[in-house]
């Protein structure tokens, strides 16, 4: 049995940095050792408060809103911030925005000025980026209770991206993931109008879910998946949830899947010890984000690109638009199979159980059986 299918896990994720230069179009292209055509981008910048900005494919990156909020109509342009509960903000000159994905990176247009998400002159950008399905995309039409929309699948990369049109309708509303297994981590947000997000970890139960644009623990909501754990087919909206299947509401969804040796979605308990819990991944991780299912915890996210040497301690937090942060109450090690949480710190409050997502630099073990080197 093989260990891993991705032996370089940089064809299917990257974080990479710019320094942002207000030329208008760039193109930004990645420096992993494999091209990557990205679909989902999440860019921050290290040194303002500018918003944590979500990008993706299966919408468009540059077409305007008007398009009467229709999926059928074509992509919508603009971008999320994980910091707040607002719609969708849109291409605009002043703030810019990324019009569209390369072979092996994607192109930025306009802005330089204002709470630049993307090119402010001089700033570091941060790009995290995720490959899915090249752009092409399936639609599904809607089907009683069951909304339209459409989708991108990566089976190899665990990965799907989901647009679709909620119907309020007061039942099991499925939507097909095309996964093949079952989803362990999935992230909702409705796109035109003010709402939560909801985030979701296989670990927490069905009916729970945190919210990115929050510090609040998990809380008790049977409604957003219709109280139906997903399956290797589908994903369970319904009821009457506003989160999830209003009437003619337009929602973004996120699934992953964890692939051996590549990405890994799941729990661990603090200790409160100087000797923090060790989680095994089955590869040595280039990013990763953890919140704290208990109130008071940001959503934190540390990679290798700003913190190449351990203890981790340069940290990102995804519900506020604050610049980079560097902290010795967050310290983490990043390890050949897996992190360990170094002190008795933020990450490792002994009666917090904390979720986590995580993406691989490089597997423990490739698909041949031979082991990395350890860091």
């Amino acid at each position: 049995m093989a260990y891993t299918t991705i032996d370089d896990s940089s064809e299917y994720f990257q974080a990479m940095q710019y320094t942002g230069n207000t030329t208008a179009p760039r193109n930004i292209t990645n420096d992993g050792n494999s091209d990557l055509k990205p679909d989902f981008i999440w860019t921050k910048a290290n040194q303002n408060g500018t918003s944590h900005a979500l990008t993706n494919s299966t919408l468009g990156f540059n077409a305007p809103k008007g398009l009467g909020y229709a999926w059928e109509s074509g992509p919508f342009g603009g971008h999320l911030s994980t910091s707040t509960t607002g719609a969708a903000s849109q291409p605009a000159a002043t703030y810019g925005y990324i019009s569209g994905h390369l072979t092996d990176g994607f192109t930025t247009a306009a802005g330089g000025t204002n709470d630049d998400s993307f090119n402010t002159n001089g700033v570091v950008h941060n790009a995290w980026q995720w490959k899915c399905n090249g752009g092409t995309t399936t639609t599904f039409n809607e089907d009683g209770n069951n909304p339209g929309g459409k989708r991108q699948t990566s089976t190899t990369a665990g990965f799907s991206i989901i647009y679709y049109k909620g119907t309020g309708a007061n039942a099991s509303c499925e939507i097909a993931h095309g996964l093949g297994k079952a989803p362990e981590m999935i992230i909702f947000k409705r796109i035109y109008t003010a709402q939560f997000w909801c985030v979701w970890n296989h670990r927490m139960g069905v009916d729970k879910k945190l919210a990115f644009n929050s510090t609040d623990g998990d809380d008790a909501d049977g409604a957003f998946m219709n109280g139906t754990v997903p399956n290797a087919t589908n994903i369970f909206v319904g009821g009457t949830s506003v989160n999830t299947n209003a009437n003619d509401g337009h929602y973004m969804c996120y699934a992953w899947t964890s692939i051996q040796g590549f990405s890994k979605f799941g729990t661990y308990q603090g200790n409160s010890n100087d000797n923090g819990p060790f989680v095994y991944t089955g590869f040595k991780p280039r990013w990763i984000m953890f919140k704290s299912r208990e109130s008071g915890s940001s959503w934190d996210i540390m990679d290798t690109r700003n913190s190449p040497t351990n203890p981790m301690d340069d940290y990102f937090t995804a519900n506020t638009t604050d610049p980079r942060g560097t902290s010795s109450t967050k310290r983490v090690d990043f390890l050949s199979n897996g992190f360990k949480i170094r002190d008795d710190n933020n990450l490792n409050f002994s009666d917090h159980n904390f979720t986590y997502m995580a993406f691989a630099e490089n597997p423990f073990v490739t698909s041949t059986g031979t082991p990395t080197t350890a860091r």
